[in-house]
């Protein structure tokens, strides 16, 4: 541009030109080191930036107060506050875990396959110029957006398991269990299955946005705790509905609202497959609800709201691992089978076996999460509609990849959970006194009362 411009001024712009051609030739000597430099470090997208901001919000807003008010409304009057303050002080407690040494043990950067190391603990080295890698070449987001958004995913799961036990657990145990789990559990999990270094990622599996990670894991973990925890004190005997089915609803849309930033997100851009998570959102969950409506009008004469709401929570949990890599047709599908599947585990298994499951967290959390991890690796062909396979993979050996994904973490949350129950009981006790239990939680934790006559 420069030569173009003096050349055209004629001979004064010739003469120019040459006088000043030997320090244009210095400055873009100096500068090109500059503009290699400026290469070798990507700048963020800015659009990419805002989106994964807003998808961090939404997730936000699932658990506050999201997952509060669908599993409040579903207890008892006197134990509403207890699973407000449950779900509030866990979220809280695992977001100052998260930036101590959470993110370090998920995505430090170790080469283990089982957890990422301490050298990003206190958030070491995270800055405002560190960036984190999308799915595509070149693009980067910053890394501190990356941070915050793995952040709501772990506060989120272990309020998850929060249902499973409610109205019966100590405070003090609820929040030690959450803690140590995080620790022990989630954090090994998430490791595996979403970084590059982790042993279930180095085996193709495929979980788009944490149906191993969050859903199987805090499922299994809620079976787990609401079985040691114990029966709630008249269960089977005294009237236990929810308190609230408008409270519940509110709560429930609020999660499908928020689940946009979950499933969208987890793209990590605004890109064709952040849209097409989006759209497999709306499809499956929309179909789930269908579905259940359905089962319940043969089975028990009429469709119930708690059913809807139920479908609903199924068929986000179905398709979380799935959202962006199978096809909407196949998102619908997904959606008409979960529901099934999980109202056959709330109303006939957990009938069996007597286990007293609050909020039917495993019956919809774990059971679906376990179904959508399975499917994922059905419906991700290309003849199904899904965006395909790698080189060389199959259906059947996508499947198999799945199901290992799937058994190796429910042993480790198995057994994990399992003992860190044990460990909490130990310290602090599980269960408040039958005394306290007849009293409401709300008063006999908090000394308060969600409603006054």
């Amino acid at each position: 541009m420069t030569f173009t411009k003096f050349s055209s001024l004629g001979r004064v712009g010739a003469a120019a030109t040459a006088l000043l051609a030997p320090a244009v030739a210095f400055a873009q000597e100096a500068a090109a080191p500059a503009a290699e430099a400026a290469a070798a470090a990507p700048v963020p997208d800015k659009a990419d930036t805002a989106f994964m901001f807003i998808c961090t919000l939404l997730v936000f807003f699932m658990i506050m107060p999201g997952i509060a008010l669908f599993y409040g409304g579903l207890v008892r009057t006197k134990n509403m506050l207890s699973v407000l303050m449950q779900c509030t002080v866990v979220a809280a407690a695992v977001m100052l875990i998260w930036v101590t040494y959470g993110y370090s043990f998920a995505f430090g950067g170790s080469t283990s396959a089982f957890w990422g190391g301490t050298a990003k603990m206190f958030l070491s080295g995270v800055t405002i110029d560190s960036t984190a890698a999308t799915f595509s070449d070149g693009i980067v987001i910053p890394e501190f957006i990356f941070v915050m958004f793995q952040m709501t995913f772990a506060a989120l799961t272990p309020a998850l398991i929060v249902g499973a036990f409610a109205e019966r657990i100590k405070f003090s145990a609820a929040v030690l269990f959450c803690i140590l789990w995080v620790t022990f559990v989630y954090f090994p999990i998430a490791h595996m299955v979403w970084d590059s270094n982790g042993l279930i990622f180095g085996w193709g599996a495929l979980d788009f946005a944490g149906g191993t990670v969050v859903h199987i894991n805090a499922g299994l973990a809620g079976l787990i705790g609401a079985i040691m925890v114990g029966k709630r004190t008249g269960f089977g005997k005294d009237m236990m509905a929810p308190h609230s089915m408008t409270l519940t609803l509110v709560g429930a849309a609020m999660l499908w609202f928020g689940w946009f930033g979950f499933n969208a997100g987890s793209n990590l851009e605004a890109s064709g497959g952040a849209m097409l998570a989006t759209v497999n959102t709306f499809l499956a969950t929309a179909a789930a609800i269908v579905s259940w409506c359905i089962v319940e009008t043969f089975t028990r004469g009429k469709a119930s709201l708690l059913g809807a709401v139920s479908g609903m929570i199924a068929g986000l949990v179905a398709i979380t691992p799935a959202a962006g890599i199978a096809g909407p047709m196949g998102a619908i599908v997904m959606g008409l089978i979960v529901s099934p599947l999980c109202y056959f585990f709330v109303a006939v298994v957990k009938n069996k076996f007597g286990y007293d499951d609050t909020a039917d967290v495993f019956g919809v959390h774990g059971i679906g999460g376990l179904f959508g991890a399975l499917a994922t690796g059905i419906f991700a062909s290309s003849s199904l509609g899904g965006i395909g396979y790698a080189e060389g993979v199959t259906m059947g050996g996508q499947f198999m990849t799945q199901l290992y994904a799937v058994l190796v973490t429910i042993a480790w949350c198995g057994i994990g959970s399992f003992v860190l129950y044990k460990i909490v009981d130990l310290i602090v006790g599980l269960r408040v006194t039958v005394e306290a239990e007849r009293e409401g939680l709300d008063l006999a934790s908090h000394g308060e009362a969600a409603y006054h006559n």
